[in-house]
């Protein structure tokens, strides 16, 4: 089961190897965002700032980003078994120290150090289950993988939120013990040895410029918010070195001999259009989620426990999804399944830009659900049609490209709703304002209305303001759904690029696939 291996080899204890599998994944993606709401806890007990706390997101999110494209290379040099053990036993370490941490600058270098182990796990996962099922049982393994991925982000505030209640902030991060130690027994003892490659030498130039490019960037949306984006010379330093270092990585890979990521991986039409793809599905995966929980806490008033309830249904409408998909990807064409989840998605993205806070539960809790449906219809089929053409050789890169595309797609729509939504209320608000003057009927009225907005008093001026501010709020989540509408279309166009894997057709030469 080597990353240069055939495209099926038959293992013994392929639940277990499966289940071990999954455990990794799904830690991993937990811990993406099961730490977002102990950060004001944290914050008092490493006494940190504001800006201070938020490095311990940050740092994790840099440092697995970075992380990431190398994975192939590392997989093929020491061999898939070794290096998967050795990230899980350092991912569940690390989560230790992260859990002792006593001050802000050992939770930082902590986070760092869990960023650089968890980078791999969710590649080597994906790349594991594919070696592991044959061609035609591969679309349930991806569902079963993409179980964890999906559900691991929806779950982690929830979780996390119901730790620090119960307990304190640190079982956020000493919940991944018992997994950790699980996963790295069951992989230890069960999953064949790979081949190394001590030939394999690697290349710095080219892993030093993707780092500066990513981090560059992922620095850039992260902070760009707080710091006013290109106001900041933080953030224009941040975006210069991210778009010089993402140049000068491109131009490395194509001219390069030897290069860390091979070029050849990117010569499958399936393979670069799905990568495309999941890009976009990443922009929406998390940024809708991002902006449903303040919609419905602010506008909305629902109380917290309230607000999660109502966006469960979106995970379970995803699994659903995963598990409809998984079954018929591999007896109907993905492309059309695909489509369906497309279309799907900007439907429910069509209806929550007519939402409004008098929208009822009902039809609320149905768009959520139909929107996880589509994101459960584009996700598995696109993972069997992208590795479909792909030599087993370029899995596992394959497979930390896929991961690299969804995290930066992530960030990169989480960063542009979050900064349009910011820049619109404000634009709307004084748009919406400039008419109230006393020449506004509305106002002239005399009554309960003119009375409860008086401006001419404290209270009626408060009141006036927070009316004008719902308002403005409401007309800005519209625009970003549209955002979002208007960057879901051109997918479509993707799937006219992507062939239809043929089921019983010979797999690619691993030898001739990896040729540059």
């Amino acid at each position: 089961m080597a990353a240069d291996g055939p495209d099926y080899e038959p293992v013994a204890h392929r639940g277990i190897i499966t289940i071990c599998a999954m455990g990794a994944t799904l830690m991993q993606a937990l811990d993406s965002t099961i730490a977002n709401v102990a950060l004001p806890y944290m914050q008092g007990s490493l006494s940190a700032t504001f800006d201070e706390i938020t490095w311990v997101l940050t740092s994790y999110i840099t440092a697995a980003a970075i992380m990431t494209a190398p994975v192939g290379w590392l997989a093929a040099r020491f061999g898939r078994k070794y290096l998967f053990v050795v990230c899980l036993i350092g991912f569940t370490v690390t989560s230790m120290m992260c859990g002792a941490a006593q001050s802000l600058m050992q939770m930082v270098v902590f986070r760092l150090a869990q960023g650089v182990f968890g980078a791999a796990l969710v590649p080597l996962s994906q790349a594991t289950m594919l070696d592991i099922y044959p061609p035609e049982q591969r679309g349930s393994a991806m569902a079963m993988w993409g179980v964890g991925v999906m559900i691991g982000p929806i779950l982690g505030p929830t979780l996390g939120g119901y730790l620090t209640e119960i307990y304190n902030w640190r079982w956020v991060f000493y919940v991944n013990l018992p997994f950790g130690i699980l996963a790295t027994g069951g992989l230890l003892f069960f999953m064949p040895k790979g081949r190394p490659n001590d030939s394999l030498r690697f290349d710095w130039i080219g892993f030093i410029v993707l780092a500066i490019g990513v981090g560059g960037l992922q620095m850039m949306l992260d902070r760009g918010q707080d710091q006013d984006w290109f106001s900041s010379r933080e953030v224009i330093t941040e975006a210069v070195l991210g778009g010089l270092g993402i140049y000068l990585f491109v131009v490395h890979l194509f001219t390069a001999r030897n290069p860390f990521i091979r070029p050849s991986l990117f010569r499958d039409i399936n393979f670069s259009s799905g990568l495309v793809l999941m890009f976009s599905v990443g922009t929406i995966l998390v940024s809708s989620s991002a902006l449903m929980a303040p919609w419905l806490q602010g506008l909305a008033n629902y109380p917290v426990e309230t607000a999660g309830l109502v966006m469960a249904p979106r995970g379970i409408g995803t699994m659903a999804a995963m598990m409809i998909a998984g079954r018929i990807s591999n007896r109907s064409d993905p492309r059309m399944l695909m489509a369906i989840g497309i279309l799907l998605l900007i439907w429910s993205l069509w209806d929550m830009t007519g939402w409004t806070p008098d929208i009822s539960q009902t039809h609320l809790i149905v768009t959520v659900i139909i929107q996880g449906f589509g994101l459960g219809f584009i996700f598995i089929p696109l993972q069997v049609l992208a590795f479909a053409t792909l030599a087993p050789a370029l899995r596992t890169d394959g497979a930390s490209m896929f991961s690299l595309f969804r995290n930066i797609g992530a960030a990169i729509g989480v960063s542009i709703t979050s900064a349009l939504l910011a820049r619109n209320t404000q634009a709307l608000h004084a748009e919406i304002s400039a008419d109230v003057t006393p020449f506004n009927r509305a106002l002239q009225s005399g009554g309960a209305v003119q009375h409860a907005w008086d401006p001419a008093t404290q209270h009626g001026a408060a009141a006036l303001d927070a009316v004008i501010n719902q308002q403005a709020q409401i007309t800005a989540y519209v625009d970003d759904y549209k955002f979002m509408i208007y960057t879901t279309l051109p997918a479509l166009l993707l799937l006219l690029l992507m062939r239809k894997p043929k089921l019983g057709a010979a797999p690619p030469d691993p030898a001739h696939a990896a040729m540059d």
